[in-house]
């Protein structure tokens, strides 16, 4: 008997809460409609969308294989940008604009995987920490400390130096190593959400600590989760293009980030602007357009700063 009213409540409560989720999501939306800048930053965000899924498809050219010609046979090397290659060539005679479509799709796929990991480590830490706290508490945020301890950059070089590098390792240790922020930060929240009264109603109720943490606690804190897994996608695509900068990027695909380790190889950094700015550019607005939308999404979580813009 006890059981069935238990399920009846949560029931119930489930209900409630996803009303309340479906007017914060209608809120979303009016809020990110009456912004300007994050309606720009949601356009970017769909076209990087649009190129992660398309890109490879869209590109005239094979990016890595092919060699642009000329009519009577000479290697299009360093070419400026014309109709016949619109954003120019590299020194290798590669089509630079074929190279920046296929490139939006290791770069958004690093992006997806270590944002959406990053979020979830970091809220699965955050949201257990939080909650129990004492020894569990102490144990997760010791291993928190420690990661925050490592610097990202010479770890990850150390780490990509005896193994493959691949998109999807990449992605790994980029998650290995940013989870920490929204871990402490989901952590801090959970801790005042559990002193709530319908938290101590719950528990009161009989229901158990798995049930309480995911129906009660987890849907009062998974808007800042949300906040901060965009904020990842972000941190995930500069870091990408930093490893492959520094030519730890996975050697198979052709990414924004390697575009530029090549620029730079080639010694036509300050020349071939044409073969510089599109990646430098494309890495720009998509991170620049995730702070937009996260500023909107800021105004949805703490409410108190609306009126501060």
């Amino acid at each position: 008997m006890s059981t069935s009213l238990n399920m009846s409540l949560d029931w119930d409560y489930l209900k409630e809460r996803g009303r309340e989720n479906l007017h914060r999501f209608k809120d979303t939306g009016a809020i990110v409609l009456s912004d300007n800048a994050a309606k720009v930053g949601a356009a970017v965000l769909f076209i990087f969308f649009m190129l992660g899924l398309f890109g490879p498809v869209l590109a005239p050219f094979e990016p890595i294989e092919h060699t642009m010609m000329t009519s009577d046979g000479q290697i299009m090397r360093m070419t400026p940008p014309s109709t016949t290659a619109p954003l120019g060539t590299t020194t290798f005679g590669k089509d630079v604009f074929s190279q920046f479509l296929a490139g939006a799709q290791p770069t958004f796929i690093v992006g997806l995987f270590g944002g959406v990991g990053t979020g979830i480590i970091g809220f699965l830490v955050g949201l257990t920490s939080g909650y129990f706290g004492g020894r569990v508490d102490e144990i997760l945020m010791r291993l928190t400390d420690l990661t925050f301890a490592l610097p990202f950059l010479p770890m990850a070089l150390l780490i990509l130096t005896f193994v493959q590098p691949s998109i999807y390792l990449i992605s790994l240790v980029i998650v290995a190593f940013i989870w920490k922020i929204p871990a402490r930060v989901i952590r801090s929240e959970v801790m005042t959400i559990r002193q709530r009264t319908f938290v101590k109603a719950a528990r009161a109720s009989g229901a158990g600590d798995m049930r309480i943490m995911f129906l009660h606690v987890a849907p009062n804190v998974i808007g800042v989760a949300f906040l901060y897994t965009a904020y990842a996608v972000s941190w995930s695509i500069v870091a990408q293009a930093s490893l492959a900068f520094l030519g730890f990027g996975d050697p198979t695909a052709t990414s924004w980030g390697r575009m530029l380790q090549q620029v730079f190889e080639s010694g036509a950094m300050r020349e071939a602007w044409w073969w510089v700015l599109p990646p430098a550019i494309g890495i720009a607005a998509v991170t620049t357009s995730v702070f937009l939308l996260g500023r909107a999404l800021e105004e949805v979580v703490d409410p108190e700063l609306r009126s501060e813009y």
